[in-house]
């Protein structure tokens, strides 16, 4: 298994936060049969504020690019999900040019053993 965590912000405005969490509690399901179709063992997302962190659980060769990619194309309501979370989001600081969700870079692991 490999874990991916990124990172986005969600764009400034009135209701913006709100819209985007309802959304999540209510994804379709389109959408999560889609996820765990290309791969996607887990996947969760955290928020602070309007910064939002999301932990991926995949297959060790599990590709993002490629998955995400099936994943839109796999489904017009998957396709329709993914440019309606769009209109919320926006790159955080250190994004490359054309990206949103943003590869983090671990820095500590503490495992189980003594």
């Amino acid at each position: 298994m490999k874990r991916h965590l990124l990172t986005l912000d969600l764009r400034e405005g009135e209701g913006v936060v709100e819209a985007y969490c309802a959304h999540h509690r209510a994804i379709w399901p389109e959408v999560a049969r889609s996820l765990r179709a290309v791969g996607v063992e887990a996947l969760d997302i955290y928020r602070l504020e309007r910064r939002l962190v999301m932990v991926l659980d995949t297959p060790d060769d599990f590709d993002l690019a490629e998955g995400f990619a099936r994943h839109a194309a796999s489904d017009p309501r998957c396709a329709e999900w993914e440019a309606l979370m769009k209109t919320f989001q926006q790159p955080p600081p250190g994004a490359r040019a054309g990206e949103l969700w943003t590869p983090m870079e671990p820095v500590f692991h503490l495992d189980g053993r003594p």
